[in-house]
């Protein structure tokens, strides 16, 4: 199982080979990036394969970023895709990619079928640029870029550019002072935030590989910009300017692109707009050659289809809903510790309280299935409830585990059997599945000969389960 890990803003350094060949053109998959919003976004990361996959905490879920290759391999991209699948399975985590590029879009849409969920939030995409573009502002449709930097010229023929140096920190903070009042008046979250930030990763610029160039009139800072080389692109994490320097915006990101834009450096990134209209209209006029979706994708699985609990019918046994008359009777099958050894799961492990109600393990049963983590049916002989068949690790790629158990009265009657061959039935036919699983402990020996005789096979063993299959064609 992938083994995740804080990504904290001292060890990002690791992850540079990664971003450093990256080809997307997504701002995110950048050392600055993670770094300037790693409180926000509290990033974890893993590795599989050569894959980086990082992963963040957001609105009170996980996203998983899609994985980046180190070699740029798709083939590591979808057996890494496959890990995050498993994982999410064995975790009980719901599986929402984020940053997935447009040209990777439709292979997951294509791997997950048409149950999935794709959004594209545009106050996220990255304006990307052509460095040539910027090196020159050419032509009529840079004929407003020009006309701001000779305003710039006339009104500061003392300019100069030059590389940024550790030696020049003071001298930066001391701008960024001056600046920082604008920016704190905007009264916004992420205003605030990148502002704190840019002060935080000034110390680590050479560690991270980033550039940055200071821009002066008469000796004073005027302007300030960085940026860091991601394959081709440079992604620009930040550029400051004071209002007051008519011209120094364009002027500054002309002199930035000539700077550092050399040799296999073919693009721009200037980041997202963030949703300010303001920042969205200059953006615009500085005529991206794309605007980088970054693409959400949501796959579904089989029960997610399913509104309420079905009702399965076989020759004897009804499979459905525990109704509210049957309680105490469910009570005494979910809570039979010693039986339930078999099953997998101790209810005291979640459990509040030493003895709750009978009216608990109803409830935690109706709350599993609402929130799609489980869909557990009563089974019944007649109208006695005679033990519960249940559905649960619903995977990806088609997949759902099947268990039974039923009250101690009621077994050698076959009804386990009866249960775990209708239910398989319902997975396939109704739901979709692709593949229904088990397992069962070692010692279990009833249970082993009764999913055989269910029509599962076996599917290998460990030191504590002998694991079964079925699939639609067996």
């Amino acid at each position: 199982m992938l083994q995740f890990q804080k990504a904290e803003k001292n060890d990002l350094g690791a992850l540079k080979p990664y971003f450093a060949a990256q080809r997307t053109h997504l701002s995110d998959f950048s050392l600055g990036f993670q770094f300037m919003w790693n409180d926000a976004l509290r990033p974890d990361y893993a590795v599989a394969g050569d894959c980086l996959i990082l992963r963040e905490f957001y609105t009170g879920r996980y996203y998983f970023h899609y994985p980046l290759s180190l070699s740029g391999s798709e083939e590591a991209e979808t057996a890494a895709i496959a890990a995050i699948e498993q994982y999410c399975r064995d975790t009980d985590t719901r599986l929402h990619f984020t940053n997935v590029p447009r040209a990777k879009l439709a292979g997951l849409v294509l791997r997950y079928g048409q149950e999935v969920s794709v959004s594209n939030v545009r106050r996220w995409r990255d304006y990307l640029y052509r460095a040539e573009d910027f090196k020159e502002y050419p032509g009529k449709r840079y004929a407003g870029q020009r006309n701001h930097v000779n305003k710039f010229l006339k009104n500061n023929p003392a300019w100069s550019f030059r590389p940024y140096t550790p030696e020049d920190e003071p001298a930066v903070r001391a701008f960024l002072k001056t600046y920082e009042a604008v920016q704190r008046a905007k009264k916004s979250f992420l205003a605030e935030e990148e502002m704190d930030e840019v002060y935080e990763i000034l110390p680590r610029f050479a560690e991270f590989g980033i550039v940055a160039g200071l821009l002066f009139s008469g000796g004073k800072i005027v302007a300030f910009t960085a940026g860091e080389r991601c394959g081709d692109t440079l992604v620009v994490h930040i550029e400051k300017a004071l209002r007051d320097c008519e011209g120094a915006y364009p002027f500054v990101a002309q002199q930035f692109a000539r700077a550092f834009c050399g040799e296999g450096v073919d693009y721009l990134n200037r980041m997202d707009d963030a949703g300010d209209g303001g920042l969205r209209k200059s953006k615009l006029q500085y005529l991206p050659c794309e605007i980088v979706d970054k693409y959400t994708v949501i796959p579904g699985r089989a029960i997610d289809l399913v509104s309420r609990e079905p009702v399965v019918q076989t020759e004897r046994l009804t499979l459905r809903r525990v109704r509210d008359e049957d309680e105490a009777a469910y009570a005494r099958l979910a809570s039979d510790v010693g039986r339930n050894r078999y099953w997998g799961y101790d209810w005291r492990e979640d459990c509040p309280v030493a003895d709750p109600p009978a009216r608990y393990y109803l409830e935690c049963a109706r709350e599993d299935f609402k929130r799609r983590r489980e869909m557990p049916l009563g089974v019944y002989c007649g109208k006695k409830l005679v033990g519960e068949a249940v559905l649960h690790r619903f995977g990806y790629a088609g997949e759902a585990e099947i268990g039974v158990r039923l009250l101690p009265e009621e077994e050698g009657k076959g009804y386990a059997c009866e249960a775990v061959r209708a239910l398989t039935e319902y997975a396939f036919l109704k739901l979709g599945a692709e593949r229904v699983e088990a397992k069962c402990f070692r010692e279990n020996e009833r249970s082993r000969k009764m999913l055989l005789a269910a029509g599962m096979r076996a599917a290998g063993e460990d030191e504590t389960y002998f694991y079964f299959y079925r699939t639609p064609a067996m």
